[in-house]
């Protein structure tokens, strides 16, 4: 939403200044203008980028018109689970985790958290790192080793989009000169005739620039840093995940092991201590 809004805020900003100067709307309306410059950097974006990544920034460019899912409730329920899990451990031991995490789909444990249950990715890192707890012999210095290997590949792969993006709002501006310079050549071309003719000439050669300008400060390089922005909250939860599992592999009880990954969150969505307490007190 904040997305639309910013968008909604550039608009009125730079045509509303426009307007108010004494200017016609009707002459910043050039199509082919709009044409070559979208056109060159579309042509761009695909010549420079694997299919995967292009279609990855595709699905993710929807999703910045949404509230984000990273919420203190989405939160509560995932320290929730991770309590019930560590809570099996504790009372059953490691074996009695077992099935759950071979099955998640059936069973009990996950079914009472949606949110959670719902993310195939979350689930997941959730059930590998378990699985590993269950049949291996590692230390937890080994295990978060391997917890940082996979994230950092994770979090590489979900920042590529936005790098994507984020280049082509840098080649926007200079596509905006190409959509220029082809309008001087259109003027040139018209220099025998009315003053009047010249002048929409230029104007359309010079609109090509402020367009190239516009479209890479005031929407593209927005739309990739929001991007960042979401890669970095997905990574803070699996981060969340990881602080919980290593210290419950260091021997805390499940309270406290869930509290150290409530001490990862940031401001905005980490539930306080009751909070997270009242929870648990219900899943006992």
């Amino acid at each position: 939403m904040t997305v639309l809004i910013g968008g909604i805020v550039v608009i009125a900003a730079v045509l509303g200044g426009y307007v108010l100067s004494h200017g016609e709307l009707a002459a910043l309306w050039q199509p082919f203008e709009l044409l070559i410059i979208g056109g060159a950097a579309a042509g761009a974006f695909i010549t420079a980028n694997p299919p995967k990544i292009s279609l990855a920034t595709l699905k993710q460019l929807p999703k910045l018109l949404l509230a984000s899912k990273y919420s203190k409730s989405l939160y509560l329920e995932l320290l929730s689970l991770m309590y019930q899990l560590f809570n099996v451990i504790r009372r059953e031991g490691l074996i009695a985790i077992e099935r759950h995490i071979d099955d998640p789909e059936e069973s009990e444990i996950f079914s009472r958290f949606p949110m959670i249950s719902d993310n195939k990715a979350a689930m997941d890192f959730i059930c590998d790192y378990l699985r590993l707890m269950v049949i291996g012999d590692m230390t937890s210095y080994e295990l978060e080793n391997l917890m940082d290997v996979e994230l950092e590949t994770y979090h590489h792969e979900k920042l590529a989009p936005s790098a994507a993006l984020g280049k082509v709002a840098d080649a926007l501006p200079g596509f905006g000169i190409v959509a220029a310079v082809l309008g001087i050549v259109i003027t040139m071309q018209s220099l025998g005739g009315p003053p009047e003719v010249i002048g929409v000439h230029v104007a359309a050669a010079l609109v090509g620039t402020f367009l190239g300008i516009l479209l890479a400060y005031g929407f593209v390089a927005p739309l990739s840093n929001a991007m960042e922005y979401s890669a970095a909250e997905e990574f803070k939860f699996f981060e969340c995940i990881k602080v919980c599992i290593l210290a419950s592999v260091n021997g805390m009880p499940p309270q406290i092991a869930v509290e150290f990954g409530r001490k990862t969150l940031n401001s905005n969505v980490r539930p306080d201590f009751y909070e997270l307490e009242e929870c648990v007190k219900g899943l006992r």
